[in-house]
């Protein structure tokens, strides 16, 4: 039923914009006809709004691989460097949240590891909503940061990187085997608020996948039985987005737009000082307001580069005012 709805919202959506554009034709006509200048720059305006509506169902197009309808999952993880970029990464959880509330998505924080003096080492956040994964996919890779740091006393001009990564929730539709002895099971005290119960009990859960390496903690609930099985699905949602990454290398899907994550491979850059610029280094895209792209407009910077790894091609730069 759901992804009937979705087809349906679609074709509803395609044979309405059919009918405004033989609509907007015939008014033309008519200014044509009767030498209206007015009639027909309305119908200019109509015309260029369609344009506009076609190019954003295009790009929803690309949404199209096995997971994109899924709700995801976000890591974030600070890189060296330790309170500046700790506090980086605090301000890449900010904007994806915030990215999320725009698009109506509900959010969930199931991991966070405070920093010693400002921000965070590491945190997961749960973006539930269609298509959450299909867009924040795009997101995979090292952030960097330049600016002048808050932190230092002679108000030098600091850079710093924090990484990201992005997975699908695993749907009951999904069934995902995990050979339990393949993994380590570890329990410890949990940070942050919580009261007095976290820091009390062992109720934080981290597993670990020995074949793959892969790791996943959680500890948002108090109950060490939640967490171990809030851990048992995000494990399961990670070996899966492993093995979808593996499908796409093999078929070389994305070749041209693999990044590497790693530092001094940053995907994008974003510049508050000496000059204020946000640049993705994919696709060019670029935006001379770091502020409204820090409180969560990616929408530019995502349909480019999602339109880059589909397609395989890289997009030209825009200038985003």
């Amino acid at each position: 039923m759901r992804e009937r709805t979705r087809l349906d919202a679609s074709i509803t959506a395609i044979r309405r914009m059919q009918t405004d554009f033989d609509d907007t034709l015939g008014l033309i006509e008519l200014g044509e006809a009767e030498n209206d200048a007015a009639i027909i720059a309305e119908a200019e305006t109509a015309l260029r709004s369609l344009r506009d509506e076609a190019a954003a169902r295009e790009i929803e197009t690309l949404l199209s691989g096995e997971a994109d309808g899924n709700s995801g999952y976000v890591e974030i993880h600070a890189g060296a460097g330790g309170t500046e970029s700790q506090d980086w990464a605090n301000m890449l959880l900010r904007m994806y949240m915030r990215w999320a509330e725009k698009h109506g998505h509900k959010t969930e924080i199931v991991e966070l590891s405070d920093g010693e003096e400002a921000g965070i080492k590491s945190a997961t956040l749960h973006v539930k909503g269609e298509s959450a994964y299909g867009w924040l996919k795009t997101e995979a890779g090292v952030h960097r940061l330049v600016r002048i740091s808050p932190f230092d006393s002679n108000a030098r001009r600091h850079t710093s990187f924090a990484s990201v990564w992005v997975y699908p929730e695993v749907d009951d539709r999904i069934v995902i085997e995990i050979d339990e002895k393949d993994v380590r099971t570890d329990t410890y005290r949990a940070s942050g608020a919580g009261g007095q119960h976290v820091n009390k009990t062992d109720s934080a859960v981290r597993l670990t996948h020995a074949p793959t390496g892969i790791v996943v903690q959680c500890q948002n609930e108090r109950s060490q039985h939640k967490n171990r099985a809030n851990a048992w699905k995000m494990l399961r949602a990670r070996l899966y987005e492993h093995e979808l990454r593996k499908r796409e290398e093999a078929a070389q899907a994305i070749a041209s737009a693999k990044t590497d994550i790693g530092w001094g491979h940053q995907i994008r850059s974003y510049v508050l000082q000496p000059y204020q610029m946000v640049k993705d280094l994919r696709t060019g895209v670029e935006s001379p307001t770091p502020q409204t792209v820090l409180d969560g407009d990616l929408d530019a910077f995502m349909s480019a580069a999602l339109a880059a790894r589909v397609e395989g091609a890289s997009g030209e730069v825009q200038d985003l005012d």
